[in-house]
């Protein structure tokens, strides 16, 4: 139901989606979902829909048609291209040449062909000394930079996926950011903002605008 919900919504909002991974429950419905998504903004609007959803209903799958109340967690990641692209600026860089020496301290030449550079921002240093030209020296030195910049940025990346992961919260009674309750009355409960909707079906359907919008306007966000 939910994994339909988030979809209708998708589609409203004209942006794009890809399932990337689908898991059966065992006995009926989705165990496990995974849904690629693209658009402006997609994300900022998603993140308001991270934590436990509760639903109340009388279960098609209980011959008593009891009432039932089930759990599903929502996590929203932001997409982390490993791709990435390094952008050297040349404001951020010190450059530092000095005099390259060979082993016991002969000098290699008596030109100050060896080049230090240093990423102002990061504070990585890399020095290279091997050739006999300036030029040749900063070329390599820059190729080495890019590349630990890369790893640099790419650990940074990794750091902000694992912070996500730890905001995830136990699926269960008093962890819910919103309930949707089919008996004995409809509702749709945001329990952050307070926000109620009685159109649950309208909400099924994918028309979550305001409760995003409600949601950023108190973390502070301007809506669009």
């Amino acid at each position: 139901m939910l994994l339909r919900m988030y979809l209708r919504w998708i589609e409203k909002k004209n942006y794009s989606s890809k399932i990337l991974n689908l898991q059966p429950g065992d006995v009926a419905g989705i165990k496990d979902a995974a849904v690629e998504v693209s658009g402006r903004y997609a994300y900022g609007y998603l993140k308001c829909e991270a934590g436990v959803h509760r639903l109340v209903r009388l279960s098609p799958f209980d011959a008593s048609h009891r009432r039932h109340t089930s759990f599903a967690s929502v996590f929203i990641y932001p997409l982390i291209e490993d791709n990435i692209v390094v952008d050297i600026k040349e404001g951020d860089l010190k450059m530092e040449t000095f005099r390259a020496s060979g082993p016991g301290g002969q000098h290699v030449n008596v030109s100050d062909t060896a080049i230090r550079i240093t990423h102002l921002p990061t504070k990585i240093q890399v020095s290279c000394q091997s050739e006999r030209s300036q030029y040749q020296n900063k070329q390599n030195a820059l190729r080495v930079l890019k590349a630990r910049l890369y790893e640099h940025y790419k650990k940074e990346e990794e750091k902000k996926l694992a912070e996500f992961e730890k905001k995830k919260t136990d699926i269960g009674w008093g962890n819910q950011i919103r309930s949707y309750t089919f008996h004995p009355y409809n509702l749709v409960k945001d329990h952050r903002t307070k926000l109620e909707n009685g159109d649950i079906n309208k909400v099924m359907d994918g028309d979550l605008d305001e409760f995003m919008k409600v949601y950023l306007l108190s973390q502070g966000c301007r809506s669009r």
